[in-house]
């Protein structure tokens, strides 16, 4: 239990510094836990997009380990690519509702 949090506050902050990277132009001035709520957004959302439509690779169909989180036999840099461009989504949006832009 404890895991599944760390992870899902370390990887929202990676996917969420990285979709606010990503993000246009001055659409991405929120605070900083908003980032981290936009990586978690990424992160599920993301990841639940990918696994709708692609599902898990060919060679793994068959293995009971693996299942929407565990799509590939190594690293799925395409998954994580999905969620990165959703958090950077989620940050045009919640700066968007907060009504912080620079411009």
């Amino acid at each position: 239990m404890i895991g599944t949090i760390l992870v899902t506050l370390i990887g929202g902050v990676v996917i969420g510094l990285l979709g606010k990277f990503l993000a246009p132009g001055s659409r991405d001035n929120i605070p900083f836990w908003l980032v981290v709520v936009c990586g978690i957004i990424g992160m599920l959302v993301g990841g639940w997009i990918y696994y709708a439509i692609f599902g898990v690779a060919g060679n793994v169909e068959g293995n009971p380990d693996y299942d929407m989180w565990n799509t590939s036999k190594g690293i799925d840099w395409w998954r994580h690519l999905w969620q990165v461009v959703v958090a950077a989504i989620a940050v045009v949006v919640a700066a968007g509702i907060t009504g912080k832009s620079k411009a």
